[in-house]
């Protein structure tokens, strides 16, 4: 209970040295500060498994699976690099949003840090209650791995799609719960007007962030839940992908376009992973292997992007 507890303050010192300290005041985050911020997140993250490593190498921790010190590492780094693959397409859907509701760029980091806040608390209930169906009904793993494969089968053929927040159903149901402005009132997500608290476009626009994060949600945590059913590990790798979510959407929400087949990477991880839920009672996955196809897939998406934009240069230049 004490690394639970340590882990969770660790957490909320994080978030309110975000908020209070480092952006405190609205600004437009550029493209270095992100980065900066970016490797921040990530070194904290992959400096945690050396934490992991010792928590279970000291037995400071329940340790349902009986995992070793190296095995609990390689989970957590696995499950934690899964949920960041796949949060690129969450960080597209974001831009699409803010786009949406025109929200200006100093703007974005406030929505976005109540959106992660919100995210926290979210998640942690579908961690807790997909551990314990898996844990109290085997063939849940079945369940799940046949969502991934139906997800990713999805991803493959809809892609092309886009996405209206106005003409989502989340951002009607919104509406119809308080009266809405569509005038931006500087950070404030409702101010008063005749008396009345009104809603502004930055609540709709985290509502909406919010709801679709649950939504990607139900594809990330089964992922995670094939690398372990591991509590304190699904939670720890998926919480700390989150919280460096915010400044890789300032980084990447730029770059998304220069790696347009990235989307393909995101479905084979998807795919391999349904795959070894609904085998997980029969073939023993090597762990080294669900690492093996993470870098390959998004080294694999990248190169090819790469390649065909070269291809398409070089048509125009002729």
């Amino acid at each position: 209970m004490i690394v639970w507890i340590s882990f969770i303050i660790l957490v909320s010192i994080f978030l309110a040295l975000d908020l209070f300290v480092f952006n405190r005041n609205a600004h437009i985050i550029k493209t270095k500060e992100a980065s900066k911020y970016t490797a921040l997140w990530v070194g904290i993250a992959v400096a945690f498994t050396g934490v992991v490593y010792f928590i279970y190498k000291h037995e400071w921790i329940a340790n349902p699976d009986n995992l070793s010190a190296g095995t609990a590492a390689l989970k957590y780094i696995t499950g934690y690099l899964i949920e960041l693959s796949l949060s690129v397409d969450n960080i597209f859907v974001i831009a699409v949003i803010f786009k949406s509701f025109s929200i200006p760029l100093k703007f974005q980091h406030k929505v976005l840090f109540w959106g992660i806040v919100g995210a926290l608390v979210f998640r942690a209930l579908m961690i807790f209650f997909g551990i314990a169906l898996i844990n109290e009904i085997s063939w849940m793993t079945y369940v799940f791995g046949a969502f991934l494969l139906y997800t990713a089968y999805n991803m493959l053929t809809s892609h092309d799609e886009e996405f209206d927040p106005n003409k989502s159903w989340i951002y009607k149901f919104a509406r119809k719960l308080f009266p809405v402005t569509d005038r931006i009132e500087g950070d404030h997500m409702f101010v008063k007007k005749m008396g009345k608290r009104i809603a502004t476009p930055l609540f709709l626009a985290l509502i909406v962030i919010e709801l679709t994060d649950i939504l990607f949600a139900l594809d990330s945590i089964p992922a995670i839940l094939a690398i372990t059913s591991d509590p304190f590990l699904v939670f720890s790798s998926n919480i700390l992908a989150i919280m460096g979510l915010r400044s890789m959407y300032f980084f990447l929400s730029n770059l998304l376009d220069k790696f347009q087949y990235i989307h393909y990477s995101l479905v084979a991880i998807l795919a391999f992973v349904g795959i070894k839920l609904i085998l997980v009672h029969h073939v023993e996955f090597p762990e080294w292997l669900s690492l093996a196809v993470i870098f390959v897939s998004l080294g694999a998406g990248m190169l090819f992007s790469n390649f065909k934009k070269s291809d398409k240069k070089e048509i125009e230049d002729v």
